[in-house]
């Protein structure tokens, strides 16, 4: 276990510390705010390709959901059979549906070790620093001369709930009517869960926010807005390559 937590630290806590150091001493006025918000993104960007990918999946998947359904109608009574199906329509389509889940796993080192980081890693110890970084002189708790980002902070937890409604609002797409009075146990489970990630999932944001320093909702905050970015843009492009074959036609 002890090796575990070792070379845990020396892949994902230490270098993400040592990013947010850097970024403080070369930011003017050492605003540790403006070092969360540029460390984030550069975060998102390393992990671009996968999150990306996972956004792709999700668009090609909307697209061949007539083709799902269809399928689940003609073979309802036959749970086996709608699953083989379904799996060669995604094969066809060069659909892999537990991209999703890979990306979050990939995902989750890297936000354990920010959480970290923003949690007990924010006194710069030079023993956890890299020999060519130097812990800052001087660090601007306040951010934008404001927010004191070694407290919580009601406006920030608000922010970072907000977004992570936005976020998945945009992410998730919501039951049809037509799907509202199914009697599949799977369908009613799946609108559940839709149900809970639309509306638990940010109030438990808001609170796990209000519990630590205003460092994880700022890092929330702009980690969901840059997702919103991204997927707005993937959608868009998505849509004018599915609109392309109509205007040809």
């Amino acid at each position: 276990m002890n090796i575990f937590f070792s070379v845990y630290n020396n892949i994902f806590y230490k270098p993400l510390l040592n990013g947010l150091v850097f970024l403080i001493n070369i930011i003017p006025f050492h605003d540790i705010g403006f070092a969360v918000i540029l460390l984030t993104i550069i975060v998102r960007f390393i992990l671009f390709p996968f999150s990306h990918r996972s956004i792709i999946t999700q668009q090609k998947i909307k697209k061949i959901e007539p083709e799902i359904n269809k399928i689940k109608s003609q073979f309802k009574d036959n749970n086996q059979e709608q699953s083989k199906k379904i799996m060669e329509i995604y094969k066809q389509h060069g659909v892999n549906p537990f991209s999703g889940c890979l990306t979050l796993v990939l995902q989750l080192p890297v936000i354990f070790a920010l959480y970290k980081v923003f949690t007990i890693g924010m006194n710069f110890s030079q023993e956890n620093l890299y020999y060519f970084i130097f812990s800052p002189e001087t660090v601007n708790m306040n951010f934008l001369g404001l927010i004191d980002m070694s407290k919580s902070n009601y406006v920030l937890a608000f922010l970072a709930g907000v977004s992570q409604f936005f976020q998945i609002k945009l992410s998730v797409p919501p039951f049809k009517k037509d799907k509202i009075n199914t009697s599949s146990l799977k369908d009613n489970f799946a609108r559940n869960m839709n149900i809970q990630m639309r509306y638990i999932m940010p109030a438990i944001v808001f609170f796990i926010a209000l519990k630590f320093s205003s460092a994880i909702a700022l890092y929330w905050t702009t980690m969901n807005v840059f997702a919103i970015i991204h997927e707005t843009i993937v959608r868009k492009k998505a849509q004018k390559i599915y609109e392309q074959p109509d205007r040809n036609n």
